[in-house]
């Protein structure tokens, strides 16, 4: 467990400084090593890729890039980071986006300070915590997905057709590109790529990027 390696190694990433900057001191004061901080979702990757905290303790709202896109791109195969979500939103749809992207926990802002740092000691060591209330939401979403039939075992006749838009960004997401990126190579608005993505989304009746780039990648679209 990082508690018998030393100070369990925390980064904080959150868009509004003075509270990017409490979390850290109470963090700090806890006996937590705070290695790293960061206001925008760019700078949060590059950061934790630099630092290798256990645990990042991430808002969802950020500038740049998504918090769900960045725990999508440092949660994985070969990584042993933790992402605890800290957010004002306590909405359904986020959380579970959250946890989907690879999030072990999901706290909303209003929790006190000494619910906030036992979340980060659990997170640490893999226990998922969330607001009460939404560790139900959670795991009734895993039973209902777990009874649907798989996207990929739908014959390739059941798929619907994607417009020559929608093919173009979905093979770009497939390659890892943010909606910035995508927006800025097709010349077309952020809001744009975001519609076009839960278009996709909506006629192949998946739930999320995650499975997105999984279809994807199985199609061979990420070439």
């Amino acid at each position: 467990m990082a508690e018998e390696a030393g100070p369990v190694r925390v980064m904080v990433v959150d868009d509004h400084p003075m509270w990017r900057d409490a979390v850290a001191r109470d963090l700090q004061a806890a006996g937590f090593d705070v290695v790293a901080t960061a206001g925008d979702g760019r700078q949060a990757v590059v950061r934790a890729r630099a630092t290798e905290p256990d645990v990042l303790v991430l808002d969802l709202n950020l500038p740049e890039l998504p918090g769900v896109e960045v725990c999508r791109q440092l949660v994985g195969p070969g990584t042993s980071l933790r992402v605890l979500v800290l957010s004002a939103s306590g909405e359904h749809a986020d959380v579970l986006e959250a946890v989907k992207s690879g999030a072990t926990g999901y706290l909303v802002k209003s929790a006190g300070p000494e619910e906030l740092l036992e979340a980060v000691r659990r997170t640490a060591v893999g226990d998922p915590v969330f607001t009460p209330g939404l560790a139900g939401l959670v795991l009734g979403e895993y039973r209902r997905l777990a009874v649907e039939p798989a996207a990929e075992a739908r014959s390739a006749g059941d798929v619907p057709q994607l417009t020559v838009r929608e093919k173009e960004v979905l093979r770009l997401v497939a390659k890892g590109l943010g909606y910035k990126q995508i927006a800025e190579r097709l010349v077309i608005s952020h809001r744009t790529v975001q519609n076009h993505v839960q278009n996709t989304l909506g006629k192949l009746q998946l739930h999320n990027r995650v499975e997105l780039v999984r279809y994807a990648i199985e199609r061979g679209l990420d070439a």
